[in-house]
């Protein structure tokens, strides 16, 4: 399934992340809540990779500096996991470096520590 609509993507995912977060609730490792919603993006037929690598290109050389992206969606959506008690500015400042880097339009930050997942939703959009 292809969406081209960053907005729509976003939407869809967050729905799905939601309907995790409903059966799981809080307090789980982040890479159970990782699993869980690359399920259902699989079953939902939308695109995705995990752990994917980002390099930093410095002066037209590529370094590799060990970032890793949790899920890319369509090539076009960030998603960044935690289940931390409250999100941070670390967490928003990694955010923002991994749009910059990567070049893709909008990221989320979704913090599955949270009693309602939309209170731990950051949506980053460059």
């Amino acid at each position: 399934m292809s969406l081209s609509h960053g907005g729509e993507l976003s939407e869809r995912v967050i729905g799905l992340a939601i309907d995790v977060h409903r059966q799981l609730g809080p307090g789980l490792l982040e890479s159970v809540y990782e699993e869980c919603l690359c399920f259902e993006l699989k079953h939902a037929g939308i695109a995705y990779g995990r752990q994917v690598p980002l390099a930093l290109v410095y002066k037209n050389i590529r370094l590799e500096c060990s970032y890793r992206m949790d899920v890319v969606v369509e090539r076009q959506l960030i998603i960044e996991i935690k289940a931390v008690e409250q999100l941070l500015p670390i967490h928003e400042a990694q955010m923002l470096t991994y749009l910059r880097l990567s070049g893709h339009p909008i990221a989320l930050l979704m913090n599955f520590n949270s009693v309602a997942l939309r209170n731990g939703l950051r949506r980053f959009v460059l």
